[in-house]
């Protein structure tokens, strides 16, 4: 392997490495970097962020290096990861309150109440049951209402993104001084 492909797909690792991080970092932010998240409307919709409830969003967000173009993408596997990083419009239809109303039930056992009848306030539980009733007000709407995703961005182009991809140049700055001074005494032999 030649010198240049070597420390280009060693600088390669480095920004994906640094960038995974600072996106994971996102999520602890709130924010994308420096512009916080759109808070719930709920008020019974427990604490933290509506990204966080369960984690599987964060753990879901992969990197795909691409070695011949030089390039890395963040992926996730979650259908909604798109429209919460981007926002957007849902068009309710008869197939989303069916599935609205199957995760409704599949939540709706798990919600507990203490002997008073009333919600317990433990965490997970006001996690369940915001989950729950969110389910049951998309089941209660009529087909072809539209709901309205704010954007919750996670991942993207942002300053701080290029001021850690230009760190990275930075920190591998001799090594790639040295790299490209043995490539030219070599040529110019």
């Amino acid at each position: 392997m030649s010198a240049v492909k070597s420390l280009w797909q060693r600088l390669l690792h480095d920004i994906q490495v640094e960038l995974t991080e600072e996106f994971d970092r996102n999520f602890e932010r709130k924010a994308f970097f420096d512009r916080p998240w759109r808070p719930r409307r709920s008020k019974r919709s427990g604490r933290g962020s509506l990204l966080q409830a369960t984690g599987k969003l964060r753990r879901s967000i992969l990197p795909e290096e691409n070695p011949s173009s030089g390039t890395i993408t963040w992926t996730s596997s979650e259908p909604y990861a798109d429209i919460q990083n981007n926002g957007g419009t849902i068009t309710v239809t008869i197939a989303l309150k069916a599935h609205a109303w199957k995760e409704y039930y599949k939540l709706a056992p798990h919600i507990q109440y203490t002997k008073s009848g009333e919600l317990s306030h433990r965490k997970q539980n006001l996690a369940i049951a915001a989950e729950a009733e969110m389910w049951k007000a998309i089941a209660l709407m009529r087909p072809g209402s539209k709901i309205e995703i704010p954007q919750r961005q996670f991942i993207g182009n942002h300053y701080q993104v290029r001021e850690s991809i230009a760190k990275v140049f930075s920190d591998n700055a001799d090594d790639l001084a040295n790299t490209v001074s043995r490539i030219l005494k070599k040529n110019i032999k």
